[in-house]
């Protein structure tokens, strides 16, 4: 029986101090049987002419430049010239462990069509790692140990962008690269879960995720926290919300305001409420915020929570548990 072959998306742009490694930490996989679709995104550094170098020594790395513009276009691209039965995508500044496509591949093979093949990840850095991206490795790699990531969806990215494999007939079935949503890769977690493709668990640590200042996450404004608000609110829209059921939101900081304001202007009715009492009964937007033991009075709510601090959501969930509310069918934390 022949091996299958597995198409690699990579876009690129300016990543000349990572290339060398990143495609090294690719052709040294102990699967050999892959494709490297590799796009040139306008760079004005010398990453065409590195990946190129690597191109001419190894023809499994096919090397275009983008056509269009920005990453979208550019995985576009990838996946148009694209023929693996598998697909995977790898970012131009990070390294793969070595066994990364032979552990995806075999349990996509073992689990069949409809699944998401994941792995653990590690951020690195050159600098000092920030305690938020530490946290965010820790959260991201226990929801991968149990395959539970869709649970907490409307948190953060729950598919790391680079750390994924599907069967091409899946890939397209959600859509593949047609959405024109950023964060691209967040909107794709959102399809994938919106078609019903289930998180293969996984305890191998496949990816490393380099971390430095320049890094797309921090600089591009298409990342920045509304357009995740705007994400989550319409997907949660779509997938998740029962209007039988009475909707709350809880917190009336930045994010909590955001999503009241989305919710009034499409005309959907929502209860407002916090545990702040400086805030209870004030009025925003015409809506009076109300104390959180109003909740006693509504049958069955969903819940939209929107307070970041970790030690209060611990509260709110042990409130919301009491209340018979089960997470990820009737409370929602969005942060």
């Amino acid at each position: 029986m022949s091996s299958p072959l597995i198409s690699i998306l990579t876009p690129f742009r300016n990543s000349s101090l990572y290339l060398e490694d990143c495609l090294n930490s690719i052709i040294y996989q102990t699967y050999p049987h892959w494709e490297l679709l590799i796009v040139d995104d306008h760079s004005t550094d010398d990453s065409y002419n590195i990946v190129a170098g690597f191109a001419q020594k190894d023809d499994r790395i096919k090397l275009f430049k983008n056509s269009g513009s920005g990453i979208i276009d550019a995985l576009r691209l990838a996946f148009k010239n694209s023929s693996g039965a598998y697909v995977t995508r790898m970012d131009s500044d990070d390294l793969m462990a070595p066994i990364k496509l032979e552990v995806m591949l075999e349990d996509l093979k073992t689990e069949g069509r409809g699944h998401v093949a994941l792995g653990l990840v590690n951020y690195f850095s050159d600098e000092a790692l920030g305690e938020g991206y530490q946290n965010y490795e820790k959260w991201l790699n226990g929801l991968t140990l149990e395959g539970t990531n869709y649970t907490d969806i409307y948190k953060e990215c729950v598919i790391p962008s680079p750390c994924w494999m599907v069967h091409r007939e899946d890939l397209i079935a959600c859509g593949a690269f047609e959405s024109d949503m950023y964060p691209e890769d967040y909107d794709l977690a959102f399809r994938f879960y919106k078609h019903g493709l289930k998180c293969i668990p996984s305890d191998s640590t496949l990816h490393h995720w380099r971390d430095y200042t320049t890094r797309t996450s921090r600089t591009d404004d298409n990342y920045a926290a509304n357009h995740f608000l705007k994400l989550k609110l319409d997907y949660f829209l779509e997938l998740d919300r029962r209007p039988g059921q009475p909707l709350v939101i809880w917190g009336a900081g930045f994010k909590g305001k955001f999503c009241a304001r989305f919710l009034k202007k499409r005309k959907i009715p929502f209860v407002w409420i916090c545990n702040n009492p400086k805030k209870i009964g004030h009025i925003i937007y015409h809506i009076e915020l109300q104390a959180v033991s109003v909740l006693n009075e509504l049958e069955h709510p969903q819940v939209i929570v929107t307070v970041a601090n970790k030690t209060s959501q611990k509260r709110i969930t042990s409130v919301l548990e009491n209340l018979g509310l089960a997470k990820a069918e009737d409370y929602f934390f969005f942060c």
